[in-house]
């Protein structure tokens, strides 16, 4: 969310990297793009941190952010929603995504703006930003996201919503649909999300520095302004890349991570790469899942998928699968083109050091 301001970094400057042996051969290149980043080239990076096969390869911070600095992860914590849904689904808390959003909340009837199509909206519209609410963040367009911050139950302002489309029809962002969602996951697992998620999430994967931002009456956002480190935010990319299994741990089904991430919704005429300074020539228009981005990027010397998640000023969780990498960017660049610059940097310097041909 955007009202909130980011903690403020301690300086900070990481030691030798321990990790010698599982650093790349390729590392004049990524020694070029952290002078890159250290001089300015590349504006308000705060942090790159890679895994390569599951072991963390290099880690860096700029800008005075340190490693235990916690950073406000935006919108990527969309992404993140979308895993607790899939665990909530292959608990039996969610029966089926196709289940009516409004079935879920009998306590908050009756709902402003009643309309009749707002009872065929399901799990799965919210999912793929098709709710059909009069909202719209992505273009500029009407931002509810500011206007429900200033509320006091975020959760209530969202399902009140009016609706401009039929749900299911168009694709339009909105802050206000992983609300619902957070909302869904409460009701039907009988606990408060922010425990959910600890329970079957984070405690499971290690994480366990990080803060929530919540409205008056207790309810944590599940859209954005969720604070943690990016080491951590590392895991959570090696956990989709995994196939939702960690240490042998099955979190997340694999089956979930599949239909969530396979990304069937083109956002036409927009490619993050080609914003962030990629060739156009070697770029996709990128495409929309459950609240997860594809973009396919071709190069003369190699083509992958990057599978991500995306916050405002440049916060990305990147899978890129034919690599074995995860790749996390952390910046300061809020309401800036220059946020995508992430992707310029993974061109140039990052699939160049880990491509087999390099």
């Amino acid at each position: 969310m955007k009202r909130f301001l980011l903690s403020i970094p301690v300086l900070y400057t990481l030691a030798a990297n321990a990790q010698e042996k599982t650093r790349p051969a390729n590392l004049p290149l990524l020694d070029s793009m952290t002078r890159a980043a250290e001089q300015n080239v590349y504006a308000n990076i705060h942090s790159i941190v890679i895994a390569k096969e599951g072991k963390k390869v290099y880690e860096r911070y700029f800008n005075g952010w340190n490693k235990d600095s916690l950073h406000d992860t935006r919108s990527a914590f969309k992404s993140v929603t979308s895993l607790l849904a899939g665990i909530a689904l292959d608990k039996g808390f969610i029966k089926d995504i196709r289940q009516q959003v409004y079935s879920f909340f009998p306590k908050y009837q009756p709902f402003k703006n009643p309309d009749a199509r707002k009872g065929a909206m399901t799990v799965k519209d919210l999912l793929e930003m098709k709710s059909g609410f009069d909202c719209e963040e992505f273009n500029d367009g009407k931002d509810c996201e500011d206007e429900m911050s200033e509320t006091n139950d975020w959760l209530k302002f969202s399902l009140d919503l009016p609706l401009k489309n039929a749900p299911g029809k168009v694709w339009a962002y909105t802050s206000c649909n992983p609300v619902i969602v957070g909302g869904i996951i409460s009701q039907t697992a009988g606990m408060p999300v922010q425990r959910f998620a600890e329970q079957y999430l984070f405690r499971p994967l290690g994480i366990r520095k990080y803060r929530w931002t919540m409205d008056a009456t207790g309810h944590v956002t599940t859209a954005g302004s969720f604070f943690m480190l990016p080491a951590d935010m590392l895991k959570l990319g090696e956990l989709v890349r995994q196939n939702g299994t960690w240490q042998g741990r099955q979190i997340v089904s694999s089956s979930w991570l599949r239909e969530s991430t396979t990304a069937t919704t083109v956002i036409r005429g927009f490619s993050f790469a080609e914003i962030g300074g990629v060739p156009a020539s070697t770029t996709q228009a990128a495409r929309y899942g459950y609240y997860w981005y594809r973009e396919r990027i071709k190069t003369v010397r190699l083509a992958v998928d990057v599978l991500f998640a995306s916050g405002n000023g440049g916060q990305y969780i990147m899978i890129i699968n034919e690599l074995g990498l995860v790749v996390v960017f952390t910046q300061g660049n809020y309401g800036s083109r220059s946020a995508k610059r992430a992707f310029d940097l993974l061109v140039k310097y990052i699939l160049p050091a880990f491509s087999p041909q390099s």
